[in-house]
């Protein structure tokens, strides 16, 4: 791990975000809430969260982080069978949050995945990537 004891406790955010693409016959599941499962994006919401606070135990060099507050919301797009993640991440510690945010939304996705698989396993995950930072010594970070 990098050592952090020299560095200023400051409030840092990150927020990130990636998609999964659906068949029509899921998505009219997932909306229609016909998953078998349960209602998938809440079911989701909650994994995506969770993995956030376990984030220091699957990133080998990640730091445990004492989370102030994360969140996961959805944008489904029903017209192009594709719903949207975002997960925004925030603390007041030595080191930023931005892995946290990439991991939640990540289970967010696999969690719908996994709950759609029976329907769909041609799903596709794709672009999950850092939307943007603040705090810390290398100061805010937007993605254009």
């Amino acid at each position: 791990m990098v050592d952090v004891s020299d560095k200023d406790i400051t409030k840092r955010s990150a927020v990130a975000q990636g998609t999964i693409k659906l068949s029509e016959e899921a998505m009219e599941a997932v909306l229609g809430h016909k998953i078998k499962k349960g209602d998938v994006l809440t079911v989701a919401q909650v994994a995506g969260i969770m993995g956030t606070k376990r984030t220091s135990e699957l990133i080998p060099m990640c730091h445990p982080i004492a989370l102030t507050n994360a969140k996961v919301e959805f944008d489904v797009d029903a017209e192009a069978c594709e719903i949207t993640a975002t997960c925004t991440a925030v603390t007041e510690g030595k080191t930023g949050v931005e892995m946290e945010a990439l991991i939640g939304v990540s289970i967010a996705l696999l969690t719908v995945y996994d709950m759609c698989k029976a329907i769909d396993k041609s799903m596709t995950i794709k672009d999950i990537h850092l939307v943007s930072k603040t705090g810390g010594k290398s100061g805010d970070f937007i993605k254009e």
